[in-house]
C-alpha cells in the first residue's frame, strides 16, 4: 500500500550552528576593531587618488559575497566555517562605514555610527544566546544531524567518538519516529555504524576543539567552585566600583557642554551617568548577596544587572566615548559568561529558587 506524506517545511537547526554564528561575531568584532585601530595608527589614508576612494566597504561586500557562493557551490562542512569567518569580516568592514550611509555630508566620524555599530552587534549576540541554549532534541532534527554527518564515512574521516555520536542520535530517532520510513531509515543506518568492520581514524579535533579541551581541562585543574566564584565576586566589584567612580568624574564634561550651549545633550549625558551609577552600586549588593551565599539570587541579579550594561548603558557609552568603550563592552560580556557558565554548572537556575520554600535554605548540591 502505498503512503503519502505532506512535504515538511519546518525548518531545522543546523548542528554546530551556535559555534559558526560564533566565528561569526568574532570575526565582526575584530574586523570593526582592528579597522578602526589601523585606521587611527595610520592617520586614515585612503586607496585611490584623484576621483577615486576604494573604500573598505568594498572589500566587505565582495567578503560577504564569497561567503554567499561557497555554501550554494561546496558540500563539505568544513565551509561553514570559513563562511562564518568570511561573513564576519566582510560584516565588521561593511558597518564600519554606517556613518557614511547615513549622514548627507558622508561623515565617517558621526557620533551615532559607533552606537549604531554595537547595537547591531548586540542584536547578534542576543540571537546567539537563544540558539546557544539547550533545546528539546526531536527525530527529524536528529536525523537531519546524522545525514550531515555521513561526511565523516566519505572523507575517511569517522573516529570513534563521533562514531558514538551518530548511534546515539538513531537510537533517539528510532525510540520517537514520526512514521515507519524514518524509522526503517534510522534502523539501517544504526546497523550500519554498529558493524566491527566499519573502519574508523584517530581521533584529531580541529583547532577550535583544541582550545575548548585546553579550557576545560585548565577550568577543571586550577578553576573550582570556591575559585570561580571568587573571581566572579571581585569582576562584579571592579565593574561595580568602576561604575561608580566614572559618573564622580564627570562633572567637567557637563560644565564644558553647559559653557557650549548644549544643555540637552549634557542632561542626557548627566541621565545616563545617573543609570550607571545606580547599576554599579546595585552590582555590588548583588556581589556582596553572591558572596554570602545567597548564589541564586545574587546571580540572576548580576545576570540582569549586566545585560542592562550590554543592552541600554553602553548604548549611551559608545555615543559619548566612542570606540573607546570596546574593552569595557568586552569584559562585561566575559563576566555575563562566567555567570551563565557558574550557573550551569553548579545546577542554579531560577526553577531552583521558585522549588525552595520560604525560609528553606538552599540544597547541599547546588552549594
Amino acid at each position: 500500500m502505498n503512503r503519502y506524506y505532506h512535504a515538511i517545511r519546518q525548518p531545522v537547526r543546523r548542528p554546530h550552528g551556535d559555534t559558526y554564528l560564533l566565528l561569526t561575531l568574532l570575526s565582526f568584532a575584530l574586523s570593526v576593531s582592528l579597522t578602526r585601530l589601523f585606521l587611527a595608527l595610520t592617520g586614515y589614508p585612503q586607496l585611490g587618488g584623484g576621483v577615486l576612494h576604494i573604500s573598505h566597504v568594498l572589500w566587505g561586500g565582495l567578503l560577504l559575497f564569497i561567503a554567499a557562493l561557497l555554501p550554494l557551490l561546496l558540500a563539505n562542512r568544513w565551509v561553514y566555517r570559513v563562511t562564518a569567518i568570511l561573513a564576519g569580516v566582510g560584516i565588521g568592514l561593511f558597518i564600519d562605514e554606517v556613518g557614511k550611509f547615513v549622514t548627507a555630508s558622508y561623515d565617517y566620524f558621526f557620533a551615532p555610527a559607533a552606537p549604531i555599530i554595537y547595537a547591531f552587534f548586540l542584536i547578534c549576540v542576543l540571537i546567539y544566546i537563544q540558539i546557544s541554549k539547550p533545546r528539546q532534541r526531536h527525530p527529524r532534527s536528529e536525523l537531519y544531524a546524522t545525514l550531515e554527518l555521513l561526511e565523516e564515512v566519505l572523507d575517511h574521516d569517522l573516529d570513534a567518538k563521533e562514531q558514538v555520536d551518530i548511534k546515539r542520535r538513531l537510537a533517539f530517532v528510532i525510540a520517537n519516529a514520526e512514521n515507519q520510513d524514518m524509522n526503517k531509515l534510522a534502523r539501517s543506518l544504526f546497523d550500519y555504524f554498529d558493524s566491527n568492520q566499519l573502519a574508523l581514524t584517530p581521533a584529531h579535533p580541529g583547532w577550535l576543539e583544541r582550545i575548548a579541551d585546553h579550557l576545560r581541562r585548565f577550568e577543571t585543574k586550577h578553576l573550582d567552585q570556591g575559585r570561580l566564584k571568587s573571581l566572579l565576586i571581585w569582576g562584579m566589584v571592579l565593574l561595580g566600583v568602576g561604575s561608580i567612580l566614572l559618573p564622580l568624574f564627570s562633572t567637567a564634561f557637563y560644565l564644558v557642554n553647559l559653557v557650549s550651549g548644549q544643555l540637552g545633550e549634557a542632561n542626557w549625558y548627566i541621565a545616563i551617568q545617573l543609570l550607571l551609577l545606580a547599576a554599579g552600586i546595585m552590582l555590588l549588593v548583588a556581589a556582596l548577596r553572591f558572596r554570602r551565599g545567597d548564589e541564586l539570587r545574587g546571580l540572576n541579579s548580576s545576570y540582569i544587572l549586566l545585560l542592562v550594561y550590554l543592552t541600554i548603558v553602553n548604548l549611551f557609552l559608545f555615543y559619548y566615548y566612542q570606540f573607546a568603550i570596546i574593552i569595557a563592552a568586552i569584559y562585561q560580556f566575559t563576566l555575563l559568561l562566567g555567570v551563565l557558565h557558574y550557573q550551569r554548572r553548579y545546577n542554579l537556575s531560577a526553577e531552583d529558587e521558585d522549588q525552595l520554600l520560604p525560609g528553606q535554605e538552599v540544597p547541599d548540591k547546588l552549594i
